[in-house]
């Protein structure tokens, strides 16, 4: 397989090449240097500096060069938050935070490949989209930039169509095997959200309107410090108090948007709230609390529970959902009876 190297540092090609060769066919590119030869077939592999607005215009450029290449591989130190959400930003279809994990996501690929000749199912585009979105967004909040819902909106209406098309357990196999952290988590909590939508026979305004208000959930944790956001292990009580704040933040962030949706922006606001008043952040009791709100918030924990941590594996589907049956008072029981079915069948 072909891998298109693109760096701005020129040691790093030996290196890159001492990893892949021969078994890969490595075509390099400094940043800057005119175009090699595009193609349709093999890999994209990124490693730059993404805080360089220079290099950012001229990885930008390469990306248009090499848009039919449909694996494009950025190299991003791990913890970096800011700078993933860049790397997606500009196309990636994944992120590894080593060179040295080159080779294996290069593997994954191949197998993909041949999975797809041989007729197997693949990832939904719609992830990548998703992914995109959220990336994008982000990544808006970040650099204090205005936030566009139009991404948003498409994203949530590729999930749906895939999950009308393809099933839920396709949707999170897909989105465990492609992606972590934050954006896994919207990802996962959308496609939720939408299978228990469209299992109760929700209208297609009310299954995309419950999508939106999914995808958008957490985007205050684009302002919590990434020293909270990315730690890989559980939070201490002040690190959880800010955390908590993600909320209320993600509802400031878009309240005043043109056009946005008062039930989405409910959902935003109050997907941590329970039906006893101990959620947060406006302490809500079951009267107050909508049925949008009392369905994401089932999604939000289910979801969460099914998602790998770095300080915990993913919990069975059925574990998962025997929690949620656990939480008496919190959650509203005849939803979680409806729930049954996308937990466990869907």
């Amino acid at each position: 397989m072909r891998v298109h190297f693109v760096t701005d540092e020129p040691e790093k090609i030996p290196a890159i090449r001492a990893v892949l060769e021969p078994r890969y066919l490595v075509v390099s590119q400094l940043l800057g240097d005119s175009a090699t030869q595009t193609g349709a077939a093999g890999a994209l592999l990124v490693d730059a500096d993404l805080r360089k607005a220079a290099g950012i215009e001229q990885i930008r450029l390469i990306m248009r060069q090499q848009k039919r290449i449909p694996e494009k591989l950025f190299v991003v130190e791990k913890h970096s938050h800011h700078l993933i959400a860049q790397a997606y930003a500009l196309g990636a279809t994944s992120v590894v935070s080593r060179p040295r994990e080159v080779a294996f996501r290069l593997a994954q690929i191949e197998e993909a490949a041949k999975a797809t000749r041989a007729g197997a199912a693949i990832a939904s585009p719609a992830i990548t989209s998703g992914a995109a979105a959220l990336a994008s967004m982000f990544a808006a909040i970040r650099d204090g930039q205005p936030i566009n819902l139009c991404d948003a909106d498409s994203a949530t209406s590729q999930i749906v169509d895939s999950i009308e098309q393809n099933g839920l357990s396709a949707w999170l196999e897909d989105v465990r095997r492609y992606h972590e952290g934050t954006f896994q988590h919207c990802l996962l909590v959308t496609g939720v959200a939408v299978g228990f939508a469209l299992e109760i026979r929700f209208s297609g305004r009310d299954v995309k309107r419950l999508g939106m208000a999914a995808t958008l959930h957490d985007i205050g944790k684009a302002r919590i410090p990434l020293s909270i956001l990315d730690k890989p292990g559980q939070l201490d009580p002040d690190e959880e108090a800010i955390m908590r704040r993600h909320p209320e933040i993600g509802y400031e962030l878009l309240k005043d948007l043109p056009g946005i949706n008062p039930d989405i922006l409910d959902g935003v606001r109050h997907h941590h709230e329970y039906l006893d008043g101990s959620g947060y952040p406006d302490a809500l009791k079951a009267p107050e609390i909508s049925d949008l709100v009392r369905l994401l918030t089932i999604s939000d924990i289910f979801a969460a529970l099914i998602e790998s941590r770095p300080y915990r594996p993913a919990m069975s589907r059925e574990s998962a959902y025997k929690i949620l049956c656990g939480m008496d008072g919190k959650l509203e029981q005849s939803l979680l009876k409806a729930f049954r079915t996308v937990a466990l069948l869907a």
